[in-house]
């Protein structure tokens, strides 16, 4: 082409948007050459391609469907006690209990608590499972492990009965001592300006509500907890003999975990008062109001549970890929890329025996992954062996359209005049965003249940079809009617 049809090509917007976005993501990939002057990229690599861990747990739990003639508070209460264990009711027909049964095993103690099992499940409902999740997230970050993820596996029931931590970067030790480190957790009061005096040790703290609006319906929020019978007379003995009951707004209440402080505010008039004559074991930490009021008060109810789960686990799988066998998969990953450009490349070229087609084709084939890897840096997604497999995918679908486009414009090989090339490719781009629709479609379960293995994949297939139904299709069209012409 000549220089001003090359400029006249570029200004399309069509193929200006191509560039531009290819552009940003060699900037968003910024491959370079690390200290040791090997080529390094901004990219994140999983546990296939690098050195790391995965554990799967499985809670110790059941989700079980009742009936009874007793009040449900009742029941609940009754269920609690004969089972020694923590029951929480989920919806209308449904409970929660935190501690390992059989459905034999529970059968009788509901007989005995006045009600009957309809339904049995193991494991714990989505919401206690989404708890674990952001306690485990939360331990990780705060222990500054890079590259973690933490996915709950779900059935369609809404119950969870695993999770999965994947901690690249740390071998399996290391992974199992960050799921099952405790943190240390106290509560402390203010004495004088900065001092303050130990109160009770997070083991005080026997349970943990979810985050409320006090009153129901207002816009404040905090987090109940219950404390033990010994750490509500401890709590009672320092705010009396540290003077947090006659004198609060001096005398803070200040919450600790690994000696880093999440929480500080005084006693609330009202329980000063009562403190001064008894005891209190039920406590109401407020947060504040709004948006920042929730999100406070959901960081923490996950303070003040120190890094315990609120419900058991077990260790039900582990695994791991040392360094040179990530080493070696990285490689392979790569090779297997290049093979299929190259592969595309042969297989274009024996159909059309055109280079000025193969070229475009192979181009913009290319384009679109490094596309979807810019994307993929951009948002710190994860690349692993799912993942390199979606973009496989996304090169072997993109060459199908392409191909679509191409013959449909070469009808009996000949190049039409160009108001017969724009509907031939609109009819081309019609067939393609069908097909393309057909795709999402069916990858979309894949990417929105809880199968982390295969998400990775859904999710760059998904955004591949997006990509190029939206960028590189059009361009091509452009491209190849400029190509067509000559």
């Amino acid at each position: 082409m000549k220089q001003k049809e090359l400029k006249a090509l570029a200004s399309d917007w069509r193929v200006a948007t191509l560039i531009v976005l290819v552009i940003i993501s060699i900037i968003a990939v910024y491959p370079h050459f690390d200290d040791e002057g090997k080529i390094a990229t901004n990219l994140q690599y999983g546990l296939d391609l690098q050195q790391g861990a995965w554990i799967q747990l499985e809670f110790k739990g059941e989700v079980v469907g009742f009936t009874t003639d007793e009040p449900v508070d009742t029941f609940i209460t009754n269920l609690s006690k004969q089972a020694d264990a923590e029951v929480l009711q989920i919806d209308e027909t449904h409970l929660e209990i935190r501690r390992s049964f059989t459905q034999e095993e529970l059968e009788p103690l509901f007989e005995a608590s006045g009600g009957k099992i309809t339904s049995y499940s193991q494991g714990v409902s989505k919401s206690t499972a989404e708890t674990v999740k952001r306690i485990l997230e939360s331990k990780i970050n705060a222990l500054g492990t890079k590259d973690a993820k933490v996915n709950t596996l779900t059935g369609f029931n809404n119950v969870a009965r695993y999770i999965r931590v994947e901690l690249a970067g740390v071998d399996m030790n290391q992974a199992q001592d960050i799921v099952g480190k405790q943190g240390k957790f106290e509560i402390r009061v203010q004495t004088t300006e900065n001092a303050t005096e130990h109160v009770l040790s997070g083991d005080a703290i026997t349970s943990v509500q979810l985050p409320t609006q006090d009153p129901p319906g207002s816009d404040k929020w905090g987090v109940s907890f219950t404390l033990s019978e010994a750490g509500a007379t401890a709590f009672q003995e320092a705010a009396i003999a540290f003077g947090a009951t006659t004198d609060p707004d001096n005398h803070y209440l200040l919450m600790i975990l690994d000696n880093k402080t999440v929480y500080s505010a005084p006693l609330s008039d009202d329980l000063a008062r009562q403190l001064q004559t008894q005891k209190i074991r039920q406590l109401y930490a407020s947060t504040g109001t709004g948006t920042y009021g929730s999100r406070q008060a959901t960081e923490l109810e996950i303070h003040l549970r120190a890094g315990a789960l609120p419900v058991d686990v077990t260790i039900a799988g582990s695994g791991g890929t040392s360094a040179p066998l990530g080493e070696r998969y990285k490689a392979m990953a790569l090779l297997a890329g290049i093979l299929a450009l190259i592969t595309v490349g042969f297989v274009i070229y024996y159909r059309y025996r055109e280079p000025s087609i193969v070229l475009p084709m192979v181009l913009i084939n290319a384009s679109e992954v490094l596309i979807l890897l810019g994307f993929i840096a951009l948002i710190r997604f994860q690349l692993d062996l799912p993942t390199i497999a979606g973009l496989i995918a996304v090169m072997g679908t993109g060459i199908d359209q392409l191909v679509i486009i191409t013959d449909e414009i070469l009808h009996e090989g000949k190049v039409p005049s160009p108001n017969l090339y724009l509907k031939r490719l609109a009819r081309a781009l019609g067939i393609i965003i069908a097909a393309a629709a057909t795709v999402v479609i069916a990858m979309l379960p894949l990417a929105l249940m809880d199968l982390s293995t295969l998400k990775g994949f859904a999710i760059i297939t998904i955004l591949g079809v997006l990509v190029g139904v939206i960028v590189t299709r059009p361009a091509y069209g452009k491209i190849i009617m400029q190509i067509l012409s000559k």
